[in-house]
């Protein structure tokens, strides 16, 4: 069932588009046509029936065309007019007045200019594609006029009317029915009211007989609110600066009992009141702070004194070798650390926990071995003592790396400074025990000479251990890097007085030079002895440098009383012999630089031997050395003796045997060079002497001033020539 309000409005709607202007425009046309007193308004229709005089409802089909005529008197036959075919409104002078048209016979005729035709033209000639309400009025008038015929053009005005008539009483109808509703509306809403005034009125009469009531019940309330704001204000003032009943029993525990991360909480909390109350001390609540802060001073000393005896307890019992440090241990070393002095000793009844595992461990590995045997005791290695100590000091070096470990497992969480000084300071007090049987053992096998090779090979072994060690606790594990460098010196002390031995009993009984000049038998074992040594070094050579000084002085007094070129000789061979033996190391360098040139400066003695040889037996090394020596003053080189043409003649006939097979004039002591090499250099460097002799003797002769006759033919080969020849 449609809502009556919107049937009102949709029957108001449409009685509005539908009925009044149709009939407001038609009124409008013929109350202005019918007051137009002069002339006599005359309908027709198509057919050109008179319409004069109908309804206005009745008039035919709005859609036709009209126009509007003025009929003259007949007085004015030219003003007569004739419908068009579509039916016309004609103005036609009137008769007499009795019609109530003002067509009397002493009316006046009709002016072309009246006002009423001008606005009859206007209206009937208004466009009406422009007015939207006369469309609107058209289409619904369309919507019932189906029909044009004369009796529904006299009835329109009749069925507009009864239409409008008919939506209106459907319009009474439906607003009957809301009027009804709205009157059952209104006596539900008195209804409510008289409810609601009398609820009001009683709630006024139970307000007045309460008043009391509510005073009271409100200053309870608000007491109340100031009551529990005030146990919410103590609630957590207590909650910040008061320990629980459980915390309290954590904190003091009982002497045997066991730490747990939950008493470091409560710990945390002790130290956090101790420092948020002094917030209180600002305040006017400092008795309140005072008391509070002197509580939990209390509380943490004795909180920290059972912390520490657990911590001690703990330590005590870490003497297996495999150590496990927990975590609660570690949380009590970082909470420790607020007490300086406690932590020590707890660090020092690690220390000492440790000291002695690591001893008794030592031992174990010397006499009875690993776990089923494996391995085996280092005792039983100590035939071999190169092993024998490396093994001791293998295992020194891991106990060390572990016990550092274990601190740093312990004291991972401790953020004071020193910590590092405090790992390297207790791992010196651990491994101090250990020192005096190591010392023992490796003196035991130092004094007893096992060699010169094998001494050198324990320093250098106890040289790495030492680095290794010291790098891995630095320098505060003085006691043991002090033995370890103890040994080390004695090792080396005893290295140098074997050799310093092996050098006395050479200097004291030296070998002469065997007849092919090479090195002597002892210097070659010596040689051998001192390859063995350095094939066991792996870093500096430098003592071993200052040895050879002491080969080099022997092979110079094993050579002193043999002829220059025989020294000479000899000193390169053993020279080249300890020069090849360095140079398979390459940390020998700069000792091999030392040796090439004491090598070179007797290269410069066989270089200077062999060209005085070729001179003296090709009988030039007279004629060379009066050339160096004749001054102009003394007079012409031809008037001295054994300088004259023939003398010259003679010795250039040698020379010329000497430059067609040079090799023939080598000493004999260049065929007992050990080296191809060091022979091939004196040769080269001993003939570019020989080639300069002859350049400045043939300088000479060549000279004017030396009074030689046809020089050209006494040497008739040129400098050059000769360097070509023995090139």
């Amino acid at each position: 069932m449609k809502n009556p309000t919107q049937e009102v409005a949709a029957l108001r709607k449409e009685s509005k588009a539908q009925i009044i202007p149709v009939q407001v425009r038609l009124d409008a046309i013929l109350e202005q046509a019918i007051q137009w007193q002069p002339n006599v308004i005359v309908l027709k229709d198509f057919k050109g029936n008179n319409l004069s005089g109908r309804s206005a409802h009745a008039l035919p089909d709005v859609r036709m065309r009209w126009r509007v005529h003025t009929r003259s008197p007949p007085s004015a036959p030219g003003l007569s007019a004739m419908a068009d075919a579509g039916g016309e409104v004609a103005a036609v002078p009137a008769s007499g007045p009795a019609d109530g048209l003002g067509n009397g016979a002493g009316s006046t005729p009709a002016q072309p200019n009246h006002p009423l035709s001008r606005k009859l033209h206007k209206i009937l000639e208004t466009r009406l594609d422009n007015d939207k309400e006369m469309l609107e009025a058209l289409k619904a008038l369309s919507a019932f006029f189906v029909e044009n015929s004369l009796r529904t053009r006299r009835n329109l005005r009749g069925d507009i009317e009864r239409r409008s008539l008919a939506i209106n009483e459907e319009f009474v109808s439906i607003f009957k029915e809301v009027k009804e509703e709205l009157e059952s509306i209104n006596e539900d809403v008195q209804a409510m009211s008289s409810c609601c005034q009398d609820m009001t009125s009683r709630l006024q009469a139970a307000k007045e007989q309460t008043q009391d009531l509510i005073v009271k019940t409100t200053k309870l309330q608000a007491e109340s609110q100031r009551l529990e704001i005030r146990a919410q204000v103590a609630d957590a003032f207590l909650s910040k600066f008061q320990l629980t009943s459980d915390e309290m029993g954590l904190l003091r525990g009982t002497r045997g009992g066991p730490v747990t991360e939950d008493f470091f909480k409560a710990l945390g909390k002790v130290k956090q009141i101790h420092n948020d109350v002094k917030v209180l001390l600002r305040t006017n609540q400092q008795t309140a702070g005072l008391e509070i802060m002197e509580q939990m001073a209390l509380l943490q000393e004795t909180a920290y004194e059972r912390l520490y005896r657990w911590a001690q307890s703990e330590c005590r019992a870490l003497t297996q070798e495999s150590c496990d440090v927990s975590a609660v241990l570690t949380q009590a070393m970082e909470a420790l650390q607020d007490r300086p002095v406690l932590y020590k000793y707890t660090l020092d009844e690690f220390g000492t926990a440790r000291r002695s595992t690591v001893v008794r461990g030592f031992i174990d590995a010397l006499t009875r071995g690993g776990p089923g045997g494996t391995p085996r005791p280092i005792e039983m290695h100590s035939h071999d003592p190169l092993r024998y100590v490396g093994d001791m000091l293998a295992w020194l070096h891991q106990a060390t790396a572990s016990e550092k470990e274990h601190l740093e497992a312990l004291l991972k969480q401790v953020t004071a400074q020193g910590v590092e000084e405090n790992i390297q300071e207790v791992v010196g007090h651990i491994t101090e025990g250990v020192c005096r049987p190591l010392k023992v053992r490796i003196e035991q096998v130092i004094l007893a000479e096992p060699g010169a090779v094998l001494l050198y090979k324990i320093s250098n072994l106890l040289k790495f251990y030492h680095h290794t060690i010291s790098g891995i606790v630095g320098n505060s594990a003085a006691t043991l890097l002090t033995t370890i460098e103890e040994m080390h010196l004695l090792s080396k002390k005893i290295f140098f007085n074997s050799l310093s031995l092996h050098a006395s009993k050479l200097m004291d009984k030296v070998e002469l030079p065997p007849p092919d000049l090479g090195p002597s038998s002892a210097l070659s074992q010596t040689l051998t002895l001192l390859r063995e040594v350095l094939a066991s070094h792996d870093s500096s050579v430098v003592p071993l440098d200052a040895r050879q000084a002491d080969f080099v002085q022997m092979c110079t007094v094993s050579a002193s009383n043999l002829g220059t070129a025989d020294m000479a000789t000899f000193m390169v061979n053993s020279l080249y012999m300890m020069k090849t033996t360095l140079a398979l190391f390459e940390f020998t360098d700069r000792r091999l630089e030392m040796l090439q040139f004491q090598i070179e400066a007797h290269l410069d003695t066989l270089i200077n031997e062999q060209a005085s040889y070729v001179l003296t037996r090709v009988g030039l090394s007279y004629i060379y050395n009066t050339v160096q020596q004749h001054k102009p003053e003394q007079g012409s080189l031809a008037n001295l003796p054994n300088l004259d043409s023939v003398a010259l003649k003679a010795a250039m006939a040698q020379f010329d045997r000497y430059l067609s097979a040079p090799d023939h004039l080598l000493m004999p002591q260049l065929n007992f060079l050990l080296s191809a090499t060091v022979k091939e250099q004196i040769i080269k460097q001993s003939t570019e002497l020989v080639c300069r002799a002859y350049e400045e003797v043939h300088a000479a002769v060549m000279n004017p001033v030396n009074a030689y006759k046809d020089p050209e033919n006494i040497l008739h080969r040129s400098p050059e020539q000769v360097k070509t020849l023995l090139s």
